[in-house]
Parts: structure tokens; C-alpha cells; sequence
């Protein structure tokens, strides 16, 4: 190495010094004083190379950062840009270490120095990067820097792992759980802090969803305990609104569980210097021990949480699976795949009447490429043949099933009964031992009596809880009683009835069924719908349902009323035709009034069948002028006649226009007076025509048509009130 008088250059000399000055941690930077009073003691050592102390730079801004990067050190940084801009002449620092513990930034350092003609000073010497030798000597120091950083890590991970792998190593503890006095992971001694972990933990398994749980606190406007990590405060408790990440981030620890768990997590750090963290799967976590302290639910418990978050973050994606159950109308909601393509199908909701009715749609490649839907089914013919099958499965054999199952569940109880009696003699144990400790100590000895008296009390606490477990435990294995069984069996009989009560919630009819059925796969033929349905286990079932009627086939008339009604027009009227209608109580195209008139000559003007007046026609029969000319007599004499029943007729429409028979004589005026003494109708005398309805006025007599009019028409023969036209233009006062 070259001397320090020939590397210290006048060009360097105009330049400026800057001191370079770091501690990893704030400890070190408040205890470890000597280190940083060595630092700016570097400060002299520029003075004695002839830099003056007015061009000398101190950076220390860095205090308390770790030199693993050069990302979030803004000294640095600040540094480096110096360097680069040609303002500095040397870089002063006690060690390499303080200036960089990443290699590629400190061989970047150096680079850029010998780039820039600017000297590195440490405590150990001058060194120029320019020159061959100098700078193989910094890229040594330099790997050494790093060397020593990954062995201090090394050394102090691996007694953070050993420690971890006892289980002793000290980890924060989530709210609801606290050390003892020894050390030890205990449940919270806050009462109202162990209840709302309890209830937080009762909710999910009621609701089966996260947000479910945010739900039900803020509709009973309930809050939630928590401690302050850090500052002043640390350790106290306050409580504060639920929210969601803090439902998921509870049920995702182990430690509620009474599992102690370490390396749950993965932590690296970017290129631009920001922390990662990605969490691991269980199988990767570096320690796992289970039952290592209390907890608020068993190792089962949490693994069955876990699948249910699992299954309702799988609600979305390619691949949708069921989702959390939800209030909606769909029963099949979550696990319907389209039989063309495989795919989850998604749920449309319309009201029909006023009653929400749901649709199973396949539209994920009608939204990807603007193609037309896969599948469109109603939803309520499907979840009413799936609800039958399940309530057909759900039998009384079903159920004397499950009642061999509870046997089978009581002598494992049996079972464990023994192992719970055991606890009870290993508490009366150590009861016994303490109690026997308590009494051989002596009395004047009050520090030491006291604690053994705790002790003690403690001891038989214990008993009295272990006691108490084994006598709730042996109530709970109870066999089931003569009496019990046979509710069991008749809830076979009315499992229907509550099903279908509209008061049983449609969550819990869905958690039902997805207990029982895995997925249902449904393809859409011409005229049925197949739905093959998966149960656990591998067994399935096909159902063939019939494809629903469309809108316009629901309001249809039916053929067979449209026959009747052709029928019918041979003799009636479309007044009487809608009244055998009505009797009949025929369909009326989705019509909940009932049939009119007008009705019934809509429908036939619509399907073109012939009216009941056009039929008469092609019968033969006369109209009121033709049968006049053919008698021969007046149209009111016809009228008249006809009113007597002295000729014949047919009505041919609703306003009581007459068709009369060809070929009749013309009555003589003894049959004309022998009809009116029979029916009692004194033409004369002015007496009511039994004929003419009552309440119509007697309209006077014309002996004279008006013009234009080709043909009257009796009120009296009509037989009803008169009613709109029902016939066209052409056909209307016909003669």
C-alpha cells in the first residue's frame, strides 16, 4: 500500500471530508457510547490528513438502522450522491461495517469512489480504490463485513430456534391470553375479556363467516378488547369496534387453540428495501406444538374454522366453490356446475307475484368473450325436487341409525371416563402433598407459610375444577333414555314440516343440505332438466326434471278451451259461452278474472274461428229482411211472430239479433190470438210483454223504419242487457 502523503492530493485536499457515522439499533446508539464516541473521534484523523475542519461533513442521520441495506438509509444514500457528484474528496468511517453489510452496496461504494478519484479512510488506514491493490483489499473487508453480520444472525437464530423448539421462547400473545408470574401462557384473568374471545369464537361457529361475526357485534353494539404493542401505554387494555381483519387475523392463531407456534410466516425484503411478509402453510411452519397451554377451542376445532374460511374466500376466482351460506332464495347456492362445461354457475334473483325466484346461469364465457350464456334454469323446480330427495332420505331408519351411532359414542365416553378419573386422583395427589407440606412447615415461618397456604388453595381449586369437569363430562356421556329415543324417531315425522316453515331460516336449510350433498350438476335438454347430484362418499342420485314453461306459455290459453269454445260457437253466444267458462272454471291465460264476452270473442277472432253468426249463415238460416220477403210479412210482424213462437229462430249475437229458419209459413190470425191468450200477452189492452225483460222502457211502436236502417233489433228478444259489438264493421247490422 502506498504512502498516505502521496494519496493525499491537493485536487482531493479542495474537495470536502465526509465522516460517515452508524449504529444498528437505538440500544447501541443510548448504551454503547464508546462506539459512537470512536466514530466522530475519525474526525481528527481528517484534520491530520489536512482537511480543515470547516470542509469536514458529518452524516449520523442514520442512527439506530441496520447496514443489511442501503434502502431506508437516507445518510447513505446522501453519501453516494456526493461521491457521485465529484464533491468528495475521502469518506471517513471507524469500519466497513458502518458503511455497508451488504456487499453489493459496498462494492457499489467502491466503485464509485474510484470512479470519482475519492479516497475511503478507516481506523485502520488510507486506502485509494483506484489503485489494484487498495480496492482488493476493501472488497476482502468488505465480504468479511458480510460474513460476520450472516454469523451473528446465524448465532443468535439458532438459539432463538432451540429456545423455540421447547416452546420457551417468549412470544407475543394475542388478546385473551397472558404469561403468569412463572412464564407460563394462561388464559386472561380479565373475566370480560375471556367472554368476548368466547363469543367471537361462538358466533363464527353459528354464522360460519367472518363477516358474520363483524355483523351480529355491531347489531348488539358490543366492542372488543385489545392491549397497546408499544409506547407509554403498552400493555394496557382498551376495547374498540370489531372489524373484519381482526375476525380473520383471531381465527388464524394458533395460540387460541393452545398451540405454540413459530415461524408461521415468511419475511423477506425487496429489492427497494420494503419487508414482506407471506404467510405459511401449517405443514411449513418451523415449530409446531400442540397442547402446550390453555386455550379458548380444541386443535380440531381450529382446522375446522380454517376449512370453513377456506371455503368461502373460494367464492371467488375461476373455480368458484360454495361460498358461505346466505339469506338468499337459492338453496343450491355455491354448489350447482353447469353440466356443458363444468364450471361454478352463478345465481339471478326476479320476483314472480311477488315471491323471489331464483335462477342457476352459466355466464362465465358469455362475460369473458360476449358469447351467449351456457345455461339459464330456474332455480325454484331444482331446489324443490332436491329438498323432496333429502327429505325422503332423512327417514326413521335414518334415525334408529343414529341412534346405534350414540351407543357407539357412549361406550366410547366409557372410555374416557377412565382417563378423567384418572385426573381426579392425580389432583387429589397433589392436593394431599400439598396440603402435607403446608402443615410441616413452621407457623412463625409466616413468609414461607403464606406461600405454601397458596399453594395450597391453589392444589384444591384444581381438585374442585377437575371434580367438576368429571361431573359435567359424566352428565354429557348420559346414555339416551327410552323417552329421548323416541323424540329422536319423530323427528322423522316432522323434519318436513319444519323444513318448509317459513320461519327456519334459509342459512340454516343450506348448512343442512350442505352437510348431506357435495354438488348438484345440471344440464338443460329440449324438454327435461337432468340434475345429477354428488353425495359425500362418492354416491350419487339423477333426477329428470321437466323444463318450466316460459312467461308466455304460463299466460297461454290451452288448447282444450280454445276447443271448447269452437264447440260452443255452434249453438251460443259469446256472452253464454264465458258463462259455462266461468262455470267450468276454464284456465284464462293467466287471468284471475273471469271470462267476459269480450273475452271469449278475442280469443276466437285471434285463433280464426268463426263467429256464432257466421255459422248460422252457412246453416241457412234468414236474416230478419230476407225471411220478411220470403213469408211474405212485415219485419216487426216477424218480430212478432217470433216473439209468440209462432216462427223459429237461433240469436246470433249478444245484442239479440235473430237468424230465423227458412221455410216457414206465415202464421194465420187465429194462431196469432190463440198464442197471445196462451202466453197472456194482450197486445191490445197495453198489458207488459212477459217477453221484454223488466226494467227496460216499453219503446214506442214504429210503423215506419228509419232510413237507413235495415234491421231493428228487440230488446225483448235479446234475453240480456245489451252489450258492446263484438263483430266487425262488415258483419255488424248485416241483413
Amino acid at each position: 500500500m502506498s504512502d498516505d502523503a502521496t494519496k493525499v492530493t491537493p485536487a482531493r485536499l479542495r474537495r470536502d471530508a465526509y465522516l460517515y457515522i452508524r449504529q444498528s439499533t437505538l440500544y447501541q446508539v443510548i448504551h454503547n457510547t464508546e462506539s459512537t464516541g470512536r466514530q466522530y473521534d475519525l474526525k481528527s484523523r481528517a484534520v491530520a490528513l489536512g482537511w480543515p475542519e470547516d470542509k469536514i461533513h458529518v452524516i449520523d442521520i442514520d442512527q439506530g438502522r441496520s447496514g443489511a441495506s442501503a434502502a431506508d438509509r437516507a445518510g447513505f444514500q446522501q453519501l453516494v450522491a456526493e461521491v457521485s457528484l465529484g464533491r468528495a474528496g475521502i469518506v471517513l468511517g471507524l469500519e466497513c461495517s458502518r458503511l455497508a453489510r451488504d456487499s453489493a452496496d459496498w462494492q457499489q461504494l467502491v466503485k464509485i469512489c474510484a470512479h470519482a478519484d475519492t479516497l475511503i479512510c478507516d481506523e485502520d488506514g488510507l486506502y485509494d480504490p483506484a489503485i489494484f491493490n487498495d480496492r482488493v483489499l476493501l472488497g476482502m473487508k468488505g465480504q468479511i463485513s458480510e460474513f460476520e453480520l450472516h454469523f451473528l444472525r446465524a448465532r443468535m437464530r439458532g438459539g432463538i430456534l432451540a429456545k423455540a423448539r421447547r416452546g420457551e421462547l417468549a412470544l407475543a400473545l394475542p388478546v385473551g391470553l397472558a404469561y403468569d408470574h412463572h412464564g407460563q401462557v394462561v388464559l386472561d384473568p380479565d373475566a370480560g375479556v375471556r367472554h368476548a374471545v368466547q363469543m367471537l369464537f361462538g358466533t363464527f361457529t353459528a354464522t360460519g363467516s367472518a363477516f358474520g361475526v363483524v355483523k351480529a357485534f355491531r347489531e348488539q353494539q358490543l366492542t372488543f378488547p385489545a392491549r397497546h404493542h408499544r409506547g407509554p401505554r403498552r400493555g394496557e387494555l382498551f376495547f374498540q369496534p370489531l372489524t373484519h381483519d381482526r375476525v380473520l387475523t383471531i381465527l388464524h392463531n394458533p395460540a387460541y387453540a393452545g398451540a405454540y407456534a413459530y415461524g408461521r410466516a415468511r419475511h423477506t425484503t425487496g429489492l427497494d428495501g420494503h419487508h414482506h411478509t407471506t404467510a405459511r402453510p401449517v405443514p411449513e411452519w418451523t415449530v409446531l406444538i400442540k397442547d402446550h397451554h390453555p386455550g379458548y377451542l380444541t386443535w380440531a376445532q381450529y382446522e375446522a374454522n380454517l376449512a370453513v374460511l377456506a371455503a368461502n374466500a373460494a367464492a371467488r376466482g375461476d373455480d368458484r366453490a360454495a361460498g358461505p351460506p346466505r339469506e338468499g332464495a337459492a338453496l343450491l347456492q355455491g354448489l350447482v356446475v353447469c353440466g356443458r362445461c363444468g364450471r361454478r354457475m352463478t345465481i339471478r334473483y326476479h320476483t314472480r307475484h311477488g315471491t323471489q325466484i331464483p335462477s342457476y346461469v352459466c355466464q362465465n364465457d358469455g362475460i369473458r368473450t360476449a358469447q351467449p350464456i351456457c345455461q339459464h334454469l330456474a332455480g325454484d323446480i331444482i331446489d324443490a325436487a332436491v329438498s323432496d330427495l333429502i327429505l325422503a332420505a332423512l327417514t326413521p331408519a335414518a334415525i334408529k341409525v343414529s341412534l346405534a351411532v350414540s351407543d357407539e359414542l357412549t361406550a366410547q365416553a366409557e372410555r374416557a371416563d377412565l382417563l378423567r378419573q384418572a385426573q381426579v386422583q392425580r389432583a387429589e395427589q397433589a392436593a394431599d402433598a400439598a396440603r402435607r407440606r403446608y402443615l410441616a412447615v413452621d407457623a412463625a415461618n409466616r413468609l414461607v407459610a403464606d406461600t405454601l397456604e397458596a399453594d395450597w388453595n391453589t392444589a384444591l381449586r384444581a381438585l374442585a375444577a377437575a371434580r367438576d369437569d368429571y361431573r359435567k363430562a359424566t352428565a354429557t356421556a348420559t346414555a339416551l333414555d327410552q323417552q329421548q329415543r323416541d323424540k329422536i324417531r319423530a323427528l322423522a315425522v316432522d323434519l318436513p314440516a319444519l323444513w318448509n316453515d317459513p320461519g327456519t331460516p334459509m342459512r340454516d336449510r343450506k348448512r343442512l343440505i350442505r352437510l348431506l350433498i357435495t354438488d348438484v350438476t345440471l344440464t338443460r335438454g329440449q324438454d327435461t332438466i337432468t340434475a345429477a347430484i354428488r353425495f359425500p362418499g362418492g354416491s350419487h342420485r339423477i333426477l329428470h326434471l321437466p323444463v318450466p314453461l316460459n312467461a308466455w306459455q304460463l299466460r297461454k290459453t290451452p288448447d282444450e278451451v280454445i276447443t271448447l269454445i269452437d264447440q260452443l260457437l255452434e249453438h251460443h253466444t259469446y256472452t253464454q259461452i264465458a258463462g259455462t267458462l266461468n262455470t267450468r272454471k276454464a284456465p284464462h291465460g293467466g287471468h284471475t278474472a273471469p271470462w267476459t264476452g269480450e273475452h271469449v270473442a278475442r280469443y276466437s277472432q285471434e285463433r280464426g274461428l268463426r263467429s256464432h253468426h257466421q255459422r248460422l249463415r252457412d246453416r241457412g238460416l234468414l236474416t230478419l229482411d230476407e225471411i220478411a220477403r220470403q213469408i211474405p210479412a212485415h219485419t216487426q210482424s216477424i218480430k212478432r211472430w217470433h216473439q209468440l213462437s209462432l216462427i223459429t229462430g237461433e240469436q246470433a249475437d249478444d245484442r239479440g239479433v235473430f237468424r230465423y229458419h227458412p221455410g216457414q209459413a206465415r202464421p194465420s190470425g187465429t194462431d196469432t190470438q190463440n198464442a197471445r191468450k196462451r202466453l197472456g200477452d194482450d197486445h191490445r189492452s197495453g198489458r207488459r210483454n212477459p217477453h221484454r225483460k223488466s226494467g227496460r222502457p216499453r219503446k214506442p211502436r214504429q210503423n215506419v223504419r228509419s232510413p237507413g236502417n235495415t234491421e231493428t233489433t228487440s230488446p225483448a228478444a235479446a234475453g240480456t242487457p245489451s252489450q258492446p259489438p263484438y263483430f266487425p264493421a262488415t258483419t255488424r247490422g248485416a241483413v
